[in-house]
C-alpha cells in the first residue's frame, strides 16, 4: 500500500494558487484512477484506489499547508506505513516553473508545510516530489507569491508539470523510487524536465 500527499491550503480563495499544486497532482491523479468522490477523515480528503496490485490512499491534508505534520502523522499511523510508502508532493520555488524533482529526503528548504512534517514525523527521511514554481520576481514576498493565482503565462507552464507529476506517481508505486528518479530528474533548466 501507498500513501500519496499533496500539500496545499483547502480554503476556495487558494484554488489555483502556487503552494496548492500539491493538490492540483493528487487531483489530476484521482481522476486518472478514477477514484470517485473522496471522503473525509484523518484532517484530510482522502480518495482510496489501486494501481495494478498496489492499494492507494491520495490525501489532501485539511489542517493548512503550516499544520500539515498533523494530518501526515495521523495518515502514517492509521495506515501504519514505513516512511518509504509514502510520497509527499508540493511547490518548490528554488525549481523552474513546470519541473518536477523526486528526492529519497532532505530538509524543508524553508517550506513550512515539509517543516511541519519532518517535526511530526522526527525526521527528513521520507521520500518527496517537488513541483517547480519559479522564484517570486523582485518586489514581492515568497509568501505572497505562493498564495497568488497562477497566470495564464505561469499556468502553461505548471499544467504540464502535474502530468508529469502523477506519470511519476504511478512509476514510484509501481517500479520504486529510484527507477522513478532515473526516469523524471532531468535537465532542470528546461520545462521539459
Amino acid at each position: 500500500m501507498f500513501l500519496i500527499i499533496g500539500l496545499g491550503n483547502p480554503k476556495k480563495v487558494y484554488t489555483g494558487s502556487r503552494h496548492n499544486v500539491g493538490f492540483q497532482v493528487v487531483e489530476a491523479l484521482s481522476r486518472r484512477l478514477k477514484t470517485g468522490a473522496p471522503v473525509t477523515k484523518h484532517r484530510s480528503l482522502l480518495f482510496e484506489s489501486e494501481y495494478g496490485d498496489q492499494k492507494l490512499v491520495l490525501a489532501q491534508p485539511l489542517t493548512y499547508m503550516n499544520r500539515s505534520g498533523l494530518a501526515v502523522n495521523e495518515l502514517v499511523a492509521k495506515y501504519r506505513l514505513e516512511l518509504s510508502k509514502i510520497l509527499v508532493i508540493y511547490d518548490d520555488l528554488d525549481l523552474p516553473p513546470g519541473s518536477i524533482r523526486l528526492r529519497k529526503q532532505g530538509g524543508a528548504a524553508g517550506h513550512r508545510g515539509v517543516e511541519s512534517i519532518i517535526e511530526a514525523l522526527g525526521t527528513e527521511a521520507f521520500p518527496r516530489l517537488r513541483v517547480g514554481i519559479g522564484k517570486p520576481p523582485p518586489g514581492i514576498e515568497a509568501a505572497d507569491y505562493v498564495l497568488q493565482p497562477l497566470e495564464e503565462e505561469a499556468w502553461k507552464l505548471i499544467e504540464p508539470a502535474l502530468g508529469r507529476a502523477v506519470e511519476a506517481v504511478l512509476v514510484f508505486v509501481s517500479s520504486g523510487l529510484e527507477t522513478a528518479m532515473n526516469e523524471f530528474n532531468r535537465d532542470l533548466s528546461s520545462p521539459g524536465s
